[in-house]
């Protein structure tokens, strides 16, 4: 009865408007987060009374002049189920099978998206997804230029049938996390692939920043001048055309609308993100960085921007924000050569050194060079989790893989010593650690011959670089690299130059 009633306040609109409402964040098999204060917010008719109990907690809130009200749960024990009452001056909410533990967001693009039934072993996880403590809920993807406060959607219980279309990078990191706590864990899910990380940002933020100005005034003038009627009129002439010729190539892809779409400034953040801001969390963890590959020297900037803003509007303090880095992509190179995705990695690497509460998990090794989406999420959400498990959980477990610490230029040799090597640097499938390129003044990289000399240091050179000064390491779009630690952590991608890159200055689309 109460999901009926919130339906017909949703779809009503405006004539319901000022009786009692809740967003649909709030609901029956809802997770509330451990160990903090929770808000719980709706609307109401101004100046109305509302009060929220739950677990012997009684707390009310007087509706402002605009309809809005809030309260904050003191935090609540471990478990459930529990109960929560709303009730205003006629109106009576009862939401059942509330549980308080971990709630983290899975955001991003496609690969976050991605769902668990188009994973690698597929049947064998849907089947097993038998999990009534942890709890699901999508955000739908809408683009738009007004900030949303509310969406269509509901919490439900893991099941093999509630599991399947979900993000499988989400729910695997979920369970893992399930499985070490003992806790309830929620997920969100408001992923949308092909997403820019421009839309997920609140616009009045882009636009205070005027490094930024390039990239908004492109976008002013689409608005202006974008015809979507046009656009739809050349696709319907393409296809025609398409059709009746040999059919050799690919059927034209019907275009989206960029005004509507998931690349423009704020339109996610405005229908995907706001209706969910406030909502206690733990944290994110996110996948995304292609659809900006060819800005990556602006996303060194964009990325940590855009998670300062979430973590401003949140007011729940630097949770912790946990990425993917971009897997393995498109064609191996025979020779060194410069890479926009490489480049974009960089960026998400630098990141660290931005903000705190941060971490990468590094996915060189998982790629595929013909599908962007690599399918085994498995092990994309494994590295996540030790992250979390790490950091947040306090659990003794590896968290990183090698990183690039400093250099040493011996003759014509340069040393390479790293951090996070664990157990020791190790080089899989063969002896020869392979993915490594050296330079002299003049730039030109070259493959080189690298070896490990001790658990933490690397020996790089070549016979054809007499002075070295730089090495790169897996610095390509589709690297062929095989460096671990003993712990089976992948080397992160480095380079030891500071030499402008192929998206250097590239501001707009």
């Amino acid at each position: 009865m109460k999901y009926l009633v919130l339906s017909l306040f949703l779809f009503l609109g405006s004539n319901l408007s000022a009786q009692l409402r809740l967003p649909a964040i709030f609901g029956d098999h809802m997770v509330l987060q451990q160990k903090q204060t929770n808000p719980v917010w709706g609307w109401a008719t101004p100046g109305e009374r509302i009060t929220v109990e739950i677990n012997g907690q009684s707390h009310s809130a007087t509706a402002d002049p605009k309809g809005n009200w809030k309260v904050n749960l003191r935090p609540i024990p471990v478990g459930g189920p529990y109960y929560m009452n709303i009730s205003g001056a006629s109106t009576k909410f009862f939401f059942d099978d509330v549980m308080v533990g971990e709630v983290w967001i899975c955001s991003g693009q496609s690969n976050m998206e991605w769902p668990v039934k188009n994973t690698n072993s597929a049947e064998l996880a849907i089947l097993m997804a038998q999990y009534p403590n942890i709890r699901l809920i999508t955000v739908p993807r809408v683009g738009t230029s007004e900030v949303l406060n509310d969406f269509k959607g509901e919490w439900t219980a893991c099941t093999p049938e509630s599991v399947k279309d979900f993000s499988a990078i989400g729910y695997f990191f979920g369970r893992n996390l399930h499985h070490a706590l003992d806790v309830p864990i929620g997920l969100i899910d408001n992923s949308w692939g092909g997403s820019a990380a421009e839309a997920w940002v609140n616009k009045d933020v882009m636009e205070k920043d005027k490094s930024y100005k390039d990239l908004m005034a492109w976008w002013k003038d689409k608005e202006i001048n974008y015809n979507y009627i046009t656009e739809l009129e050349k696709w319907e002439k393409a296809v025609a055309e398409w059709e009746n010729g040999t059919k050799d190539q690919r059927k034209p892809v019907k275009p989206t609308n960029l005004l509507t779409g998931n690349q423009r400034p704020a339109n996610i953040y405005n229908g995907v993100l706001h209706p969910t801001i406030g909502y206690g969390i733990k944290g994110v963890i996110w996948y995304q960085g292609e659809s900006n590959a060819g800005r990556a020297y602006q996303y060194r900037d964009l990325f940590p921007m855009m998670i300062e803003n979430w973590r401003n509007e949140w007011d729940q303090g630097d949770f912790p924000f946990y990425y993917v880095q971009l897997a393995d992509f498109m064609a191996e190179t025979a020779e060194p050569e410069e890479s926009a995705w490489a480049e974009l990695r960089e960026a998400q690497t630098l990141t660290m050194e931005k903000l705190p509460n941060v971490g990468q998990a590094v996915i060189i090794d998982m790629g595929e060079g013909r599908d962007i989406h690599p399918r085994s999420k498995q092990t994309v959400a494994d590295r996540l989790s030790r992250w979390a498990l790490a950091k947040d959980y306090q659990k003794s477990i590896l968290f990183e893989g090698p990183s690039y610490q400093s250099m040493e230029i011996q003759g014509n040799k340069i040393i390479l010593t790293f951090k996070n090597e664990g157990q020791g640097l190790y080089a899989f499938d063969t002896q020869e650690p392979k993915g490594f390129a050296i330079a002299g003044d003049d730039k030109k990289f070259v493959w080189a011959t690298a070896k490990i000399i001790n658990s933490n240091q690397m020996e790089i050179s070549s016979d054809k670089i007499e002075n070295p000064v730089a090495v790169r390491y897996a610095w390509a779009n589709n690297p062929v690299c095989n460096m671990y630690n003993r712990d089976g952590l992948p080397m992160c991608p480095f380079r030891t130059d500071v030499w402008p890159g192929i998206t250097f200055g590239k501001t707009s689309r």
